[in-house]
C-alpha cells in the first residue's frame, strides 16, 4: 500500500532568520531559497510539515493565540508563493521553565518523536522516506529517535555542530539542499490542511 512522504521543517533558523523566541511578524524574515526548496520537494509530490518547539509560550513570553496568528499569516505567505503547508505541529510546553499547564514534559517535545508520530499518523506518512530539515543537533536526534529518513543540519543557522555525523548530511543552503536531494520534478500541489 502506498504511503505518503514528507519533508519536515523546523521553523527558527530554518523557514525564517533564527533570533530568540520569535512571535511577531516584524521579527520573522524569511530564510533565502526557503520558498524555491519548498516547492521543488511538493512537485516531488512530498507533503510539507511544520515541527516545531514553542517553549517561548511555555515561559510566558507571548500566548499561544499570538503564536497561532503568526503561523496563520506565515502559511498564507507560503500559499503566496504556491507553497502548501499540510499541516504546522507545535510544542508550547518545557519541563522545567513552563508556567501553569506549560510545564511538562511533553512526549512532542522535540528531541522526543511526537510530533513526527502525529504527522505519521493523521497523513499516512512514510517516515523512511521522509526529510527532516533543522538548525539544532535535537532537531537531528528527534529525526532520528522517529525514523526519519534523512536529516539535514542547516549549517548556516543558529547552530553548528562543526561535524558532519553519521545519521545526519549538513548543508549550508536551503539551494544546497534543493540541489543535492530535490532537483528535478513534476508539479503537484498539495491540499492545505488547519494547523495541528
Amino acid at each position: 500500500m502506498h504511503k505518503n512522504k514528507a519533508l519536515f521543517l523546523d521553523r527558527d533558523g530554518v523557514i525564517n532568520k533564527y533570533a530568540p523566541y520569535v512571535h511577531t511578524r516584524e521579527a520573522f524574515h524569511f530564510l533565502d531559497g526557503i520558498f524555491e526548496l519548498c516547492r521543488a520537494a511538493q512537485s516531488l509530490n512530498y507533503f510539507l510539515f511544520v515541527v516545531t518547539n514553542q517553549a517561548g509560550i511555555a515561559r510566558g513570553y507571548f500566548t499561544e493565540s499570538e503564536f497561532l496568528d503568526l503561523t496563520d499569516w506565515m502559511v498564507a505567505k507560503f500559499s503566496e508563493q504556491q507553497v502548501q503547508i499540510a499541516r504546522v505541529y507545535y510544542c508550547p510546553y518545557h519541563p522545567v521553565h513552563g508556567l501553569g499547564k506549560y510545564k511538562y514534559d511533553s512526549p512532542e517535545r522535540k528531541p522526543n518523536p511526537g510530533m513526527f508520530f502525529r504527522a505519521r499518523t493523521d497523513f499516512d506518512l512514510d517516515l523512511t522516506e521522509s526529510f527532516l530539515i533543522g538548525d539544532k543537533l535535537l532537531d537531528m536526534e528527534a529525526g532520528k529517535a522517529a525514523g526519519v529518513g534523512t536529516n539535514i543540519l542547516l549549517q548556516s543557522a543558529a547552530e553548528n555542530s562543526g561535524t558532519e555525523q553519521s545519521h545526519f548530511y549538513v548543508a549550508n543552503s536551503h539551494d544546497e539542499v534543493r540541489r543535492k536531494f530535490f532537483s528535478g520534478a513534476v508539479r503537484k500541489s498539495s491540499k492545505s490542511v488547519p494547523i495541528a
